[in-house]
């Protein structure tokens, strides 16, 4: 398995660092074979490209078997005339990722704050209210006067019937569960769409048990009682949101991995943004990463069907959960150890 790795702005370098530490572990442990071609994205290609992405890069990553990208400054790039592309965003579009996952669990060690639970945010990930995504070239926000923006919002059946595909498959995997979150009392036709669509598809599994909230009540709901929930799948922007929250929830946005999947391509990324007021400090998290990474190990291995890629990425994911239980992890999940040696203590369990 070929990976590009892009350390990404901020805080990504450190985290990425340990990701690729812990995947040279899982690789050597489990014979993956894993071979890692490094480039960059973000603030370092821009100053060395031009560009914040180049095409030359989509051609690397679409030649490999998996991406994984650090954090990058989004807010920072503004103007793509200027190469300040989103690198999210690009990669995201032009591979057609259309299924952000995005898991949230408690671990034992840290003591929950909304009682134990294990849920899944399903995201689409392609269109929705993000203006960058919605239309061929350009931006699907207008400035109709100096005091007056429109944003469009593009709902499509195609996209609604894939992400409702990938949450029900998951949930076969799982509790057998699937919630539908959405704003169709307001938004009702493309809301309403994507309501109707996922009970369509929900026929095709009749083992799932299938219920829907609308968006604002779930974020009391799951707050509230989260051990109800097992699969939730929603649009764009509320995924965004919810999945931040759940993440959260588990104790630390640090928590929150993130897999951006299609059907031919992959990204792992970490759920959090770069962090720059604690780059370079030892501080930062690298377990979203590091769930990350396993994330992109266990969709290659369903895609292969290589049970050694599903093998190594469960052996990562108890390795997190064992370090945490121990406290050999960073403050912000209870543990006292910085960035690297919170990664070191991941590796010795994955390579045990």
């Amino acid at each position: 398995m070929k990976i590009v790795v892009i350390p990404g702005d901020g805080i990504g370098p450190e985290t990425v660092a340990v990701a690729v530490d812990v995947l040279k572990a899982a690789s050597q442990r489990f014979d993956l074979g894993l071979v890692f071609e490094h480039d960059i994205a973000g603030h370092d290609s821009l100053k060395q490209h031009g560009a914040t992405v180049t095409p030359a890069l989509l051609e690397k990553v679409k030649a490999a078997d998996g991406l994984l990208l650090g954090p990058m400054a989004t807010y920072d790039f503004k103007d793509e005339a200027k190469g300040e592309i989103n690198p999210s965003k690009f990669f995201r579009k032009e591979l057609d990722l259309h299924a952000n996952i995005r898991p949230a669990r408690t671990y034992p060690g840290m003591k929950p704050r909304l009682g134990e639970f294990d849920l899944v945010v399903v995201r689409e990930n392609t269109e929705g209210f993000y203006a960058d995504r919605n239309i061929e070239s350009g931006n699907s926000e207008m400035q109709i006067t100096a005091d007056v923006v429109v944003s469009l919002r593009r709902i499509t059946r195609f996209c609604c019937e894939r992400i409702a595909r990938s949450a029900f498959e998951l949930a076969m995997t799982r509790k057998k569960h699937v919630t539908i979150v959405h704003k169709a009392n307001v938004l009702k036709r493309g809301d309403g769409m994507f309501i109707d669509v996922c009970h369509e598809v929900g026929k095709e599994f009749p083992e799932v048990v299938v219920d829907d909230v609308i968006v604002d009540a779930m974020m009391a709901h799951v707050v509230r009682a989260p051990q109800r929930y097992d699969v939730i799948v929603t649009t764009n922007m509320f995924g965004d949101i919810l999945s931040d929250l759940t993440a959260e929830m588990s104790g630390s946005l640090g928590l929150g991995g993130s897999l951006n999947a299609g059907r031919e391509y992959a990204m792992g990324q970490a759920a959090h943004g770069s962090a720059p007021d604690i780059a370079g400090q030892d501080l930062a998290n690298p377990i979203s990463q590091v769930l990350s990474a396993a994330m992109l190990l266990n969709w290659h291995g369903q895609r292969k069907g290589d049970r050694k890629f599903i093998e190594a990425a469960a052996v990562i994911e108890r390795a997190i959960a064992d370090s945490i239980a121990a406290q050999e992890c960073t403050r912000d999940v209870g543990g006292k150890l910085g960035t690297r040696e919170s990664g070191v203590a991941m590796v010795k369990r994955v390579a045990a």
